[in-house]
């Protein structure tokens, strides 16, 4: 499957609250919560007014579509936030998701990578993340770079430096 990674347009920044809601962890014995929930204030620190704050990055990735156009499958953004995973403010959260169909194909690490790489080129020390240690993408992030350094009952606060090579 042929796929692009390229910078959000703000035209398409609401398509970061799909990605919000597709970013929510579900362990597999659990039904998915409503779509509502992504309006909690807790969740719309990732997304409300996006493009407006210091350190507002995203990246989409497409997989090639039909004649006409490409099709977005997903998303990865950061931002200078006080969200779970928040360090200080100089160091951007990262959230991440795909939609089902597009998981465990190799899509995710490349936009993590290609992320971490728009951040170094940026100037960034390091870069932030909070995720369930249920999660299967755990793994993922460490590949890229991350390290646990902190962590609570169900989470890992992660961190990856920047000056290193992930």
């Amino acid at each position: 499957m042929g796929y692009s990674i390229r910078e959000l347009r703000e035209s398409e920044y609401p398509l970061l609250n799909d990605f919000l809601y597709e970013a929510i962890f579900i362990p597999e014995d659990m039904p998915p919560p409503p779509r509502e929930i992504i309006y909690q204030p807790e969740l719309q620190v990732y997304v409300a007014d996006f493009g407006r704050h210091k350190g507002d990055t995203a990246l989409v990735a497409e997989v090639e579509g039909g004649i006409a156009s490409n099709t977005i499958v997903g998303a990865v953004w950061v931002r200078i936030m006080d969200d779970y995973g928040h360090i200080d403010d100089e160091t951007p959260s990262f959230a991440i998701s795909l939609y089902k169909d597009y998981r465990q194909r190799g899509i995710g690490t490349a936009l993590m990578r290609a992320m971490l790489d728009r951040l170094r080129a940026d100037g960034y020390a390091r870069a932030s993340l909070a995720v369930q240690k249920a999660n299967y993408a755990v793994k993922m992030y460490r590949k890229v770079g991350f390290t646990v350094v902190d962590e609570n009952a169900c989470e890992y606060i992660m961190l990856c430096d920047l000056r290193a090579r992930g």
